[in-house]
């Protein structure tokens, strides 16, 4: 029985994970003409697999913490782990299947062949590599061997892109760029979300229900933290909405990367832009519009980027109702998510390296981020600050 038999699970589970792993291009052979429905793919490979990053990580983070052992180490409390455990995991299922559709949706664009089920394929076969080298998450300080490892998965990607999807060899490059770039998007989306639900089920043990003075939704309540239940059913409605357009293929219009562009600053906080660039592309409903440029000072750089994130824009919008916190430290640094005036923003900063990341998303749809070398943290802040909030805000209606 195959293990893309709706409800099966296979004896050669293994086989096919140790078969893509060491022999690649043999096994995208029988993954091509093989019988398979996305239910079967899902149940009898995706939720066996994925579930080894989330319980390792969990074990790894309640035993060990995460940090330096011995010099800077936080551990989560156990509602915090399990919370964020869950939420990684159903997250990393929906990733699947939006990249699922992603790679649907390009594949004429490539010359390719449309078909969905060819290309749930490719979505759940790529990611093995990354869920079986989320068992490192066992031992936290080893957990970036593990992303090291399953970079793997973007070999993965490219040998069973043109396979699968009947693309051109020549093309094949291309095709696995762009996808892993719109892979990326969700990464980022899926850390924003699990970040934010996580900080809210660290900031206490108990959840309790409660009313908001004057509002009649309700809410809940997160060890003294209200969240407005009204917001949250808000944000799932739009993220249902993205899901829909996404799946039926319909192109929302995106911003002009011309547009995009005049809002990067010439100057920022004293760093001279030296460079800018700007593009967009998509199709069936996937689509992002970019600008960016390079400033520099003193022999420090750093770019700043605008991104219209398009329909995947709808998905920020849970993190953003979520409005929590989420911080862990090291001797030399830290990483931040955190939620102020509806805007969903992280940061992360190394001040022996003196280098890091601030990033804002603005009306659930558009990023902007500064990255790179700067003499501190709040450069990259003013970086961001300088682009007009207030006209992204206005472009996102």
């Amino acid at each position: 029985m195959s293990v893309v038999e709706p409800g099966a699970v296979s004896s050669d589970l293994v086989g096919r994970v140790k078969r893509l792993l060491l022999t690649p291009s043999p096994e995208w052979e029988r993954i091509d003409t093989e019988p398979a429905t996305i239910k079967g793919l899902y149940v009898g490979y995706i939720c066996i697999l994925a579930a080894i990053p989330a319980v390792a990580g969990l074990v790894g983070s309640l035993v060990f913490g995460h940090g330096i052992p011995g010099l800077a180490t936080i551990r989560p409390s156990p509602v915090g782990a399990i919370v964020g455990a869950v939420v990684g995991y159903g997250l990393s299922l929906l990733s699947v299947f939006v990249l699922g559709l992603i790679i649907d949706a390009l594949a004429p664009s490539f010359d390719g062949q449309k078909n969905r089920l060819q290309a749930f394929k490719v979505a759940a076969y790529s990611g093995t590599a990354g869920w079986v080298a989320g068992i490192f998450g066992l031992f936290p300080p080893l957990a970036v061997i593990g992303g090291l490892l399953g970079l793997y998965g973007l070999y993965l990607l490219y040998t069973g892109l043109p396979r699968v999807m009947k693309a051109p060899k020549e093309k094949a490059i291309g095709y696995t760029i762009v996808t892993v770039l719109c892979a990326i998007v969700l990464y980022v989306i899926v850390g924003f979300i699990t970040g934010a639900v996580v900080g809210a089920a660290a900031i206490g043990g108990g959840i309790a229900a409660s009313k908001v003075a004057g509002a009649d939704s309700g809410s809940v309540t997160l060890g003294g933290q209200t969240y407005d239940l009204g917001k949250m059913d808000e944000a799932s409605k739009k993220m249902e909405a993205a899901a829909a357009s996404i799946e039926a293929g319909k192109d929302i219009p995106l911003t002009s990367p011309d547009v995009l562009k005049g809002l990067l600053p010439g100057a920022a906080g004293g760093y001279a832009r030296t460079a800018v660039e700007s593009s967009s592309g998509g199709a069936g409903g996937m689509g992002m519009s970019v600008a960016r440029g390079d400033y520099e000072k003193d022999g420090r750089r750093f770019t700043l980027a605008v991104t219209d994130l398009g329909a995947l824009g709808g998905m920020t919008a849970m993190a953003s109702a979520m409005n929590a916190q989420s911080t862990s430290e090291t001797e030399t640094g830290y990483e931040k998510t955190s939620t102020a005036g509806g805007q969903l923003t992280t940061e992360k900063w190394d001040r022996e390296a003196k280098s890091g990341g601030y990033t804002v998303v603005i009306g659930n749809r558009f990023s902007v981020e500064a990255n790179g070398d700067a003499e501190s943290i709040d450069d990259l802040k003013r970086a961001v600050a300088s682009v007009d909030a207030g006209k992204l805000k206005s472009l996102a209606r």
